[in-house]
């Protein structure tokens, strides 16, 4: 025995372990379907595929592999490439999700900041290139740090069923105020 060397703290890895266990489904690849998942998804249970709002012409869903806590997309149900193939009614309403999903990540998160985006074509980076869908990421100062860079690892703070919790809850509301402040009458089966 070395004098003055803790053995219970010896030898110790120079690295954490991070455990992250619901990725496994999604590297080994049996999570992915042979058809369109935004497509699937409302055949589902709301709470099955993360559906947080259903308007009728688009829906809310959480991203399963977010960048971070709270990073949901406003989904057309018909199936388009890009913005440019939706109709009026159908862009009218994604807008109205988008507005009204920044309004209830506010409530449930207060971020400083956010990225809305739409990647049309695989070159933009579309995960899913043939079928369009916004992006809403609330952002906070600082939640990109050494762990991304270094590690490639991305630490969420909060479990995904939890976020789907709180957002089921609160997008539905924030929908029927922005309607209601726009003078829009809006029956929604939520």
């Amino acid at each position: 025995m070395v004098q003055g060397l803790n053995q219970e703290k010896w030898p110790r890895p120079w690295y954490r372990i991070l455990y992250a266990p619901w990725r496994m489904k999604y590297i080994a690849g049996s999570e992915r379907t042979s058809g369109c998942v935004f497509c699937e998804a409302p055949k589902h249970n709301d709470k099955e595929a993360l559906i947080v709002y259903r308007g009728e012409l688009s829906y809310v869903i959480l991203n399963k592999y977010p960048y971070n806590s709270g990073h949901v997309m406003v989904v057309p149900y018909r199936h388009v490439p890009t913005l440019e193939d939706l109709r009026l009614p159908e862009l009218a309403e994604m807008g109205l999700l988008v507005k009204a999903s920044m309004r209830a990540l506010r409530k449930a998160y207060n971020p400083h900041g956010f990225n809305i985006g739409v990647n049309v074509g695989e070159a933009a980076g579309a995960g899913i290139a043939g079928h369009v869908h916004i992006h809403i990421l609330p952002r906070w100062r600082g939640d990109t740090n050494f762990t991304v860079i270094f590690s490639a690892t991305k630490v969420l703070p909060e479990a995904l069923q939890d976020t789907y919790e709180k957002l089921k809850k609160l997008v539905p509301e924030a929908v029927s105020e922005v309607a209601r402040e726009e003078g829009i009458e809006w029956g929604t089966s939520s």
